[in-house]
């Protein structure tokens, strides 16, 4: 099953469910007008809306058609996001690029911070910033949405709270980080509004890629219509996602909604090429001795996506403009109240 949810009804928007060729949506008021009301009755709501899902594969005259540039992400905000660093590959370049040790005890407890929920960009919305000069950098990752955990839940019970699987572009602004974290309480300004792919989806839809804890396809990361990388999400991920929901919820109950992030995708043979522009540079910093790669500047296209086996999209892509703020105000969900 696939899910999205439109730019309309306010500020969680309006539940639809996708066609598998993400061509097609179809309301569905009668069973929950927005996703977050869905999940916070899964158990209940979700063979309802599997129903739905059906018959609209089944009748391909139902549904309106489907503009990706409508939808918000399938969560507009949530409850809570909690993003991991799964991928060692990738804290370990980073770290280098800062001058900074790999503890081993990076290898047995997951790396996690708390991001900001209260409003995601839309998977078409632009990326905006003050200043190029904050060093604007994306990161390609993969993220679960989980129904009700309980608190102290162990990883071997996790999986099973996995309902929905999205895309993320965890949008970083490389140059304003160090200097938080120097001040040794985490990230703030360094960590500005994320967003998520068109469409998420039940791990079933997902088929032998999904084993319950990783998703092993490639994950296309493209900048202004060049690869940036194809590194396998499967592939060197330390933590499964039964492990980092555990470790969210080691003190700590998340609430139906919660998103759980799996940091930058990164393999370490980077012969796959990069999830975000950080370990680029890192890389050539190693083999010639200074960073080329510049960061993201105001005009410049991302682009996210994963795609099934025979070819097709699976989420449908994050495709995001970086603006200037000021210059086009954002028409998602990160949007203050007084504007929205």
């Amino acid at each position: 099953m696939k899910l999205a949810s439109l730019k309309r009804g306010g500020r969680d928007g309006t539940l639809v469910v996708v066609a598998t060729g993400l061509d097609r949506a179809l309301p569905v008021p009668d069973i929950a007008p927005t996703l977050q009301a869905a999940l916070d009755d899964w158990a209940e709501l979700a063979p309802r809306l599997e129903d739905a899902a059906r018959t609209l594969q089944a009748d391909k005259t139902s549904g309106m058609p489907l503009d990706m540039s409508d939808l918000s992400s399938p969560l507009p905000r949530a409850y809570q996001w909690a993003d991991g660093s799964a991928y060692l590959s990738h804290v370990e370049r980073v770290r280098k690029s800062r001058g900074a040790e790999m503890p081993d005890a990076f290898n047995r407890d997951p790396l996690m911070y708390q991001g900001g929920s209260d409003g995601f960009l839309g998977p078409r919305d632009p990326v905006t910033a003050v200043d190029e000069d904050w060093g604007i950098d994306l990161e390609g990752e993969i993220a679960v949405v989980t129904d009700d955990v309980a608190m102290g839940v162990p990883a071997a019970d996790a999986a099973r709270h996995v309902k929905l699987v999205m895309l993320v572009n965890d949008v970083s602004l490389r140059r304003l980080i160090p200097a938080e974290l120097a001040k040794g309480f985490g990230f703030l300004h360094g960590k500005p509004a994320s967003s998520f792919s068109p469409v998420a989806v039940t791990p079933d839809e997902l088929g032998v890629a999904w084993d319950g804890a990783r998703l092993h396809l490639p994950l296309e990361v493209d900048v202004n219509g060049e690869s940036l990388g194809r590194a396998n999400a499967g592939v060197d991920m330390q933590f499964g996602f039964p492990e980092l929901i555990a470790h969210a919820a080691k003190t700590r109950c998340l609430a139906a909604g919660t998103i759980i992030g799996s940091g930058t995708v990164s393999n370490r043979d980077w012969t796959a090429g990069y999830s975000c522009l950080l370990e680029k540079r890192v890389v050539e910093t190693i083999e010639t001795g200074e960073a080329i790669t510049p960061f993201l500047k105001f005009g410049d296209r991302v682009r996210i996506d994963m795609r099934d086996g025979d070819g097709a999209s699976i989420f449908g892509a994050i495709e995001q403009t970086v603006s200037q703020a000021g210059a086009s105000a954002p028409t998602g969900a990160n949007t203050p109240a007084s504007a929205a």
